[in-house]
């Protein structure tokens, strides 16, 4: 039985890392670092396996984040481009070692190869020729980017030698060292701010809409893994060799290790030389080289258990402190921010740094021109780790957290468990109402094309919008829409249109999009699917919200809190007058009980991931539930070909029924 202290700390965590995805892979402003991020996934990981009951397919440890944009065309990965498992520490290493023997009883050998700080890129070739470009996305799909991709002169157009008919080629498209600074220098020349980092740069070049400017910034690509059916070799390393004499850019520096003593070696050398190369790195991957032995070891739902990533600690140094101040989110947390004398490190100047709470300030016992050590985390967050005492001054004055907010004014509150201060002025403070439009126009909820968040902004601003249902009384003010800069017929035509077209997204998406605490896109399917209706919803009771699968007391009163307030119902009924879709299609339920109060776990290749992706669906529509791990509460365990041996050990282990495609599929035609 999972402890209430537990269950709401799973909750807390789950929150918390899908908010820092959304930072780090939809808005590229992430607020913390690697390292902090890295030991927050861990601690709700561990949570999960002592409560397995609480286990939610799209809780952030089953996922991958997102950098889609909604102006290329997506495309589906072929393989899904999965993350690593991180780690910081020589001794997780050895770990890691360890279980890899454990799981292959033959001699094998390990490829340890320098894990560049850039943008993840799959690049496919038929017959010798690119065809097509996409990054890596949330994973599963990603944007096409073949066009800005071409203009990259380390990547080959065409290939040379005896390479195989198709195949897909992974890299890390990098802005040099030289280009970064070139580019700067001709910003400040033109007055416009200076680029943060090289890797940034690097995203968002290859996300311009001209592959003109993209030519112009030098842009570099290094490939690191080779995809296929038909490849030439079962080694990664020997594959690589064999992508070199075909025309790709490979890291000279790659090596075999057989004995963890050898990676060592290696992590030791590279920690420092690294310093001297021309482009950035983070780490070392270090990889089990045969590709037999890989697929036979498998995956975990987030990432493959043959490979894993050393993260390099960050460089640290002393500057001043010159005052706090403070940011309001969506959500009204408050998050304070150290401002600093600048300073360079890692390569870029740094002013400011995350603070994240009341209690970290407390911890550190800040005070006004204190001497701070920075760092940053995973190289790119700077944060405060320490401070020099010695040379405080005597009447330097200590950091006291905020009272009220900012923005408003509104006295801060803060919930009993919980970190963060917020601002409880939800529908009259401007970060807020900006937030929670942004939100709700985003992919995962309304998904409204033309509505990014500097186009909010400027609209809140100019008073067109005040919360979202006034997004869809824009079209009504086309006339001042036009008379702002940047807007068109056409660009305000498709604004106009991507509002219209908002109105067909399911009920789901409009309760997600609505930013209530705690209630993400999964939760909000539970429930809409539960209650059917708006109305429904609105008159459920903490009970009745309670008994449906999965949502907790506090999910529960958090949905009670926001339909308690009338301001809410109004924004409601508002919406519902604007034509947005407030019940539940029918045809998106399930349309046979066969399988009702079954618990499935799909493992194994299928073919496809489309087809795998299929067979969750097939559960889904016949009653049953599509989990991501196996537990003592699963049914049945659906094996595909090359399924990784300890997940078939687990469920021999608890008694669990594997069954192939042909027997599940009997089991819902009979």
């Amino acid at each position: 039985m999972t402890s209430e202290k537990t269950r709401k700390r799973i909750l807390e965590l789950r929150e918390q890392l899908e908010q820092h995805n959304y930072n780090y892979y939809v808005l590229n402003q992430p607020i913390i670092g690697d390292e902090t991020f890295d030991h927050l996934m861990n601690e709700l990981i561990e949570l999960e396996k002592e409560a397995p009951e609480l286990n939610d397919p799209n809780s952030p440890s089953q996922r991958v984040g997102s950098d889609i944009n909604q102006q290329f065309t997506q495309v589906r990965h072929t393989y899904p481009m999965l993350s690593l498992s991180n780690t910081y520490s020589e001794s997780e290493v050895q770990e890691f070692d360890q279980r890899t023997r454990k799981l292959v009883d033959e001699p094998f050998t390990y490829v340890c190869e320098l894990k560049f700080d850039g943008t993840s890129i799959s690049v496919t070739y038929e017959n010798g020729q690119l065809v097509r470009a996409v990054t890596r996305g949330d994973g599963v799909q990603g944007d096409d980017v073949t066009a800005n991709v071409k203009t990259i002169r380390s990547v080959p157009l065409k290939l040379k030698g005896d390479f195989p008919e198709k195949f897909e080629i992974r890299g890390e498209v990098l802005m040099p060292f030289a280009s970064f600074e070139k580019l700067n220098e001709a910003r400040a020349e033109a007055g416009e701010a200076p680029f943060a980092n090289p890797r940034n740069v690097a995203s968002g070049t290859l996300k311009l809409q001209n592959s003109s400017e993209v030519a112009k910034r030098n842009l570099d690509a290094i490939f690191y893994y080779v995809l296929g059916d038909n490849l030439p070799s079962d080694g990664h390393l020997e594959l690589l060799e064999k992508a070199k004499k075909w025309g790709f850019k490979i890291s000279e520096h790659t090596r075999a290790c057989k004995t963890v003593d050898e990676i060592f070696d290696y992590l030791h050398y590279w920690d420092e030389e690294r310093k001297n190369l021309p482009v950035a790195t983070d780490g070392v991957v270090i990889k089990v080289n045969s590709r037999r032995i890989q697929e036979e070891m498998g995956y975990t739902a987030k990432s493959p258990r043959w490979a894993i990533a050393y993260k390099f600690k960050a460089e640290r140094l002393a500057t001043r402190l010159k005052a706090v101040t403070y940011q309001v989110g969506r959500t009204g947390a408050v998050t304070p921010v150290a401002n600093l004398e600048p300073i360079l490190l890692a390569g870029t100047i740094v002013k400011r740094a995350s603070l994240h709470n009341a209690d970290i300030i407390a911890n550190l016992d800040l005070h006004i021109d204190d001497q701070v050590y920075v760092e940053k985390g995973g190289e790119i967050i700077p944060k405060i780790v320490g401070v020099d005492t010695s040379s405080r001054k005597n009447d330097a004055a200590r950091v006291e957290f905020i009272t009220n907010c900012p923005e408003c004014g509104t006295e801060l509150k803060r919930t009993e468990g919980e970190a963060a201060y917020y601002c409880p002025n939800e529908n009259g403070c401007p970060p807020q109402l900006k937030g929670k439009l942004e939100h709700f126009c985003s992919r995962g909820a309304m998904d409204i094309e033309g509505l990014g968040k500097e186009t909010i902004r400027l609209f809140f601003d100019k008073g067109l919008l005040t919360d979202v249902a006034s997004i869809y009384d824009l079209p009504e003010k086309q006339g001042q829409i036009l008379v702002l800069d940047f807007f068109q017929e056409k660009s305000v035509q498709n604004l106009v249109n991507g509002i219209e077209k908002s109105k067909q997204q399911p009920f789901e998406k409009v309760l997600f999009g609505l930013g209530i605490r705690f209630i993400g896109e999964t939760a909000a399917k539970k429930i809409t699917r539960a209650f059917g209706s708006i109305e429904k919803l609105e008159d459920a009771t903490l009970e009745e919200l309670i008994a449906v699968d999965e949502i907790g007391e506090k999910m529960a009163q958090s949905l009670r809190n926001y339909f308690d307030d009338e301001k809410n119902r109004i924004l409601i009924q508002q919406l519902r007058k604007a034509g947005l879709t407030m019940e539940v299609d029918e045809d998106s339920l399930p349309t046979s009980e066969k399988l009702k109060g079954l618990t499935f776990v799909i493992s194994g290749n299928f073919g496809t991931s489309q087809r795998r992706k299929e067979l969750g669906e097939l559960v889904e529509q016949n009653g049953g539930k599509n989990a991501g791990s196996i537990t003592g509460k699963t049914d049945y365990l659906l094996a595909g070909d090359k399924m990784g041996p300890a997940k078939r050990e687990k469920a021999e282990k608890l008694k669990i029924p594997i069954i192939d495609e042909q027997e599940f599929l009997k089991m819902i035609e009979s």
